[in-house]
């Protein structure tokens, strides 16, 4: 995507924070069309309703899902933690299971759990940044009273994909109590195909910003009703209380049926993209991809995302410079760049050098190989003053 702001064209590759949005449908989503609330009972509020399920029954019709199992919230983080924090009441003395590059609203909130008395443990990783199939049987058979695990499908800072169906052969092969899998799909819908029930997942999570729809808006699926830790309304069948975002709802059933009517030609386009992005920076001697044996199409990665340093530079002296120039990085997850902290890097064994000097490369469906050429250029550019 190329902005002008005044003189300089920016060239946007932060797309794993936040996605260009789509043009909506003329009038589609706006809030004067559904401004009542969806539980009143008068003909405002039937009109709400009417559109807010509609929204509803789109959205788990693109995913091959009951509509009945699809609960909408204010996007994936709150949806992460619905699920994460509903342990506190159906499994208080269950040992839950996360992988060790989880985005923060599920790490961060089974270290809560943790601080309150639950049991929990990081699945390891390997040096791709892939859960490993044996840390998880492993781990499976050392904790006999494991019920939950939670494994993302795509990673947020590097792009490793987590081989899902393995992965839940291995939690539904175990002898024992069943273990509720729960998947975080936020990188992965729109970007990478997705598979709700080949992956037999008893829940997942789902935002619509990083699918070209509105911030405020998400949704949460889950094959049965769980028990929330919190309450204040009968709204979302209890799951999520609060009027909820009709607008919003249909602005996502609209994104997640475009993105994924075009997800095979996109995926192609961004591949080729970052092929070519790959391969020149390869030719950057100080520049080293992470982790360094990424190949220029590896099927172990989403195409979407990438992690690269460049030795000698910190990785957030790095963003600033590139901003400078035009082009919009991140040095990792949106949602804890207050931290110097890379946990996702720090999992993979990565060393403190390392880890301060990754930043996050990440497209989207309207980056164009124009816009590859000019980060390469700044790139060049940047590194002969630092």
């Amino acid at each position: 995507m190329i902005q002008n702001t005044g003189s300089l064209r920016r060239r946007y590759f932060d797309w794993a924070a936040t996605a260009e949005p789509l043009l909506p449908a003329e009038n589609a989503y706006n809030p004067l069309s559904f401004f009542g609330n969806p539980s009143s009972p008068h003909a405002e509020g039937r009109k709400a309703r009417e559109a807010l399920e509609s929204a509803r029954s789109r959205c788990a019709g693109v995913l091959g899902i009951p509509a009945e199992n699809l609960y909408f919230t204010s996007g994936g983080s709150e949806s992460n933690a619905l699920i994460v924090h509903s342990l506190i009441r159906r499994c208080s003395k269950a040992r839950v299971l996360y992988s060790a590059v989880e985005h923060p609203s599920v790490r961060e909130n089974c270290l809560v759990l943790e601080k309150l008395g639950l049991e929990t443990a990081p699945i390891p990783v390997g040096t791709d940044g892939r859960v490993s199939l044996p840390a998880l049987e492993k781990l499976l058979g050392k904790y006999p009273d494991t019920r939950f695990a939670a494994i993302m499908a795509a990673n947020n800072e590097i792009g490793s994909l987590m081989d899902m169906s393995a992965l839940s052969k291995i939690i539904r092969g175990r002898e024992g109590a069943p273990v509720h899998f729960h998947s975080d799909l936020v990188q992965a819908i729109g970007k990478v195909p997705v598979d709700v029930k080949g992956w037999d997942l008893d829940s997942a999570s789902f935002s619509a910003h990083k699918i070209g729809g509105p911030r405020g808006i998400g949704f949460l699926y889950l094959r049965k009703t769980v028990d929330p830790l919190y309450t204040g309304g009968g709204q979302e069948k209890g799951i999520r209380p609060g009027t909820e975002n009709t607008a919003g709802a249909l602005a996502m059933a609209d994104c997640l049926e475009r993105r994924l009517e075009d997800l095979e030609s996109s995926i192609g386009s961004a591949r080729e993209r970052f092929s070519c992005l790959i391969r020149g920076l390869r030719e950057r001697e100080r520049c080293v991809l992470i982790p360094g044996d990424r190949e220029e199409d590896d099927p172990r990665f989403s195409p979407w995302i990438l992690q690269v340093r460049f030795r000698d530079v910190p990785g957030e002296v790095m963003v600033r410079a590139l901003d400078d120039s035009g082009i919009a990085v991140s040095t990792g997850s949106a949602c804890s760049s207050s931290s110097p902290e890379r946990p996702v890097l720090d999992a993979m064994g990565l060393d403190e050098g390392t880890r301060l000097e990754g930043i996050r490369i990440s497209q989207g469906w309207t980056t164009g190989m124009e816009d590859i050429e000019a980060l390469l250029k700044a790139v060049d550019k940047v590194l002969t003053f630092l």
